[in-house]
């Protein structure tokens, strides 16, 4: 039986409005660390820490 369907099977890419050469233009982040407090950084930073110390203490047991 032949193969008789008629779409093609190349690969299809959104437009790009740059060039080829080029980095993809910089899109707006939802979410920076540069935008939050001094206070909500060292939030972070201590559940971040609190977090990995919870892994080394449990990977020690």
């Amino acid at each position: 039986m032949p193969h008789t369907h008629s779409h093609d099977h190349a690969h299809h890419h959104h437009a790009h409005s740059h060039g080829p050469a080029t980095p993809h233009p910089a899109q707006p982040a939802p979410w920076s660390i540069l935008r939050m407090t001094l206070s909500a950084r060292l939030a972070a930073a201590f559940a971040v820490s609190a977090a990995l110390w919870a892994v080394v203490l449990v990977a020690m047991r």
